[in-house]
């Protein structure tokens, strides 16, 4: 049963609004566990696990554990997952590209279900799924560090490297490593390789394509764990006024007049990560007007021209990440842990930003 009495936000959410976000999210999961985007839309191993991190924010420990099974027993052998499947029916991939950013992100939602239960017997069967991602998404890191995009259908390495993706699997491989030591189990390639990780997205901009039209390209170094401290104030100021709109939320892209839900609720995450509480709470009381009937929210607003909500969808990863951001300014012990490093591993990388 939901809980929602600490997701309690002033000019976000009240319980009982929280409760009915919850409740749209469960409506959206299928009976075997499967949080595509919307019903009948397609589901994305990434999205699916946010909304997964949701749910246990909510106590909804079951449906978030139902979640996860459904990765553990549809992992291709090679340790990877496809980029969607239709609905979220494992026998309907609808784009068999495998995405390293979407294939690492597991680990960051197993560690936080094991935070939020300390269920040893989940951690113990889900272990060898995280080490098969891992490895899967690794065979992907450039000798720069930076880890390539994806793997096309047949096969072949697309060795360009996103930043935004890189960043996301920075945190990925914390929270693996962070696995690998409460099982006693050692990685020490994964230090390396996160170190190196690291290190690029803080010194090498160069190692990865030009994408800083996009407004997860400026926040996620700093999301993902790599940039801290001074460097990462300096980031989010330099483009703050690029990105945000006041009163509305973040653009998703440059110079697109587009607000959208999900990128605003990272940023929040970001900005608390840094210590700025009230810029993060200011943002998330921005984006309330994407709020629908029924709990759910609009992935985005265009506020010129021909006003409206676009696209037209209700998607469980937007509100999942609403309240992911609501729970770390509430304090979630597992939230903030995985969100704020506590208890995370850093890479063996001792002149990056932040490390050392």
């Amino acid at each position: 049963m939901a809980k929602t009495e600490h997701l309690v936000l002033d000019g976000v959410l009240t319980a009982e609004q929280a409760a009915e976000t919850v409740a749209g999210i469960l409506a959206g999961q299928r009976t075997d566990g499967a949080i595509p985007w919307f019903r009948g839309h397609h589901l994305d191993p990434w999205d699916h696990t946010e909304a997964a991190m949701a749910l246990d924010v909510a106590g909804e420990h079951e449906a978030a554990a139902r979640a996860y099974e459904w990765l553990a027993r549809h992992q291709n052998e090679d340790g990877s997952w496809y980029a969607a499947y239709h609905d979220g029916n494992a026998d309907e991939p609808t784009d068999l590209g495998r995405e390293s950013n979407f294939v690492a992100y597991i680990a960051v939602g197993v560690w936080h279900h094991y935070l939020s239960t300390g269920d040893d017997a989940f951690l113990d069967r889900m272990w060898p799924v995280v080490y098969a991602a891992v490895e899967f998404v690794l065979e992907l890191q450039q000798s720069g560090g930076q880890i390539g995009w994806k793997r096309e259908p047949d096969g072949t390495a697309v060795n360009d490297a996103l930043l935004t993706g890189s960043s996301s699997i920075h945190q990925a491989l914390r929270c693996a490593l962070a696995i690998a030591e409460e099982r006693e189990e050692p990685q020490p390639d994964w230090e390396l390789a996160a170190g190196a990780l690291a290190h690029a997205i803080c010194h090498h901009p160069e190692r990865f394509l030009d994408k800083d039209r996009y407004s997860m390209d400026w926040y996620y170094p700093v999301l993902g764990g790599a940039l801290t401290g001074a460097a990462a104030t300096t980031r989010i100021d330099e483009r703050w006024d690029d990105f945000v709109v006041p009163g509305l939320g973040v653009r998703c892209v440059l110079p697109n007049p587009w607000v959208t839900g999900g990128e605003s609720c990272e940023l929040a995450l970001a900005l608390w990560a840094m210590g700025q509480s009230d810029r993060a709470l200011e943002i998330l009381q921005s984006v309330q007007h994407l709020r629908a009937e029924g709990g759910m929210y609009w992935t985005g607003y265009v506020f010129e021209g021909n006003q409206a909500m676009w696209p037209e969808e209700l998607t469980t990863w937007t509100a999942g990440s609403l309240l992911l951001a609501v729970a770390v300014l509430g304090g979630d012990e597992a939230t903030t842990a995985v969100f704020g490093g506590e208890r995370l591993p850093w890479g063996l990388a001792p002149d990056c930003c932040g490390v050392g």
